[in-house]
């Protein structure tokens, strides 16, 4: 006759495997849907890389081979595309960084209970509002004749780059606050009274404790903000005038050109981007505590 404890064992094993099979059902038909959605789609974006398209009739010829990478990945035009990107990229996520480490800070730490619900619904307002509503209204804004002109004298940056990067820094701006002001909330109040007692002023509070303790968060938000303007386009075709970056290039190759092996050629380009910035992340130790 089993032991009692063999057979408390042998029950527990079998409530455990029980529950690992329910997770496997629950996740099993999302995770199939994301590897084929998912992955199957980037699988067939290089494939069709492969491929050339037919200069008089415009058919694509499902021949394969290397010419439209290599022209994407040798031509001038092409890099000092990627470069603009990347550094817009860079400069829209700076500037929502900067902008939400203090909103952030004050949303957790300053505000009371009424005025924090205030401020989180202030910040994910906008998300309910349609994007081309926000992008026009910047539109608005921003021309030469708009209220911006009329409110500094004159002074208004029109269309184009900057005013790409200000269009883009305000619709991501509350998918940077969020899991900052998340990452606030994890810093007990403990750590800035333990930095006074030690003679610690505020910069230095901020600089050696806050930075340090919330930048996996900061880390977490710029990745969203970081993909999702290397992938814009409509915003930049709305206020960036003449400005040209990667995802217009694409749109213009696939729409304009009927060219869906060059298009998806450059789109192996902020493919690989993205890839770099969150292995640079990872490597930064900022990703494991978020």
């Amino acid at each position: 006759m089993p032991a009692p404890h063999d057979r408390r064992g042998a029950v527990s094993a079998f409530f455990s495997a029980k529950r690992r099979t329910r997770l496997a059902m629950l996740l099993g038909a999302p995770m199939l849907w994301l590897v084929l959605a998912y992955l199957g789609s980037i699988a067939v974006l290089l494939l069709s890389a492969l491929w050339s398209t037919d200069f008089f009739t415009g058919n694509i010829t499902h021949s394969y081979n290397l010419d439209n990478l290599r022209e994407v990945y040798t031509q001038s035009l092409y890099r000092t595309v990627t470069l603009r990107t990347i550094l817009v990229a860079l400069v829209v996520t700076i500037v929502d960084g900067l902008l939400a480490f203090p909103m952030a800070f004050y949303m957790s730490k300053l505000a009371g209970p009424r005025l924090r619900k205030a401020l989180l619904v202030a910040v994910l307002t906008p998300l309910w509002a349609s994007y081309l509503v926000k992008a026009y209204a910047w539109r608005s804004l921003l021309a030469p004749n708009g209220p911006l002109s009329w409110l500094t004298g004159g002074h208004t940056p029109g269309y184009g780059l900057t005013a790409t990067i200000i269009t883009l820094a305000y619709l991501w701006l509350p998918y940077m606050v969020i899991p900052v002001f998340a990452g606030f909330e994890r810093v007990p109040r403990s750590l800035f009274e333990a930095s006074a007692d030690l003679g610690a002023g505020a910069g230095r509070t901020v600089r050696s404790v806050l930075v340090p303790m919330v930048f996996p968060a900061i880390a977490a938000g710029s990745i969203f903000t970081f993909s999702l303007t290397l992938g814009d386009y409509i915003a930049v075709g709305i206020v960036g005038g003449k400005t040209q970056l990667l995802a217009n290039v694409i749109y213009g190759q696939l729409v304009t050109a009927n060219n869906q092996p060059l298009a998806a050629a450059l789109s192996t380009v902020p493919l690989i981007a993205i890839v770099v910035y969150l292995l640079l992340m990872r490597q930064t130790g900022a990703l494991e505590n978020v």
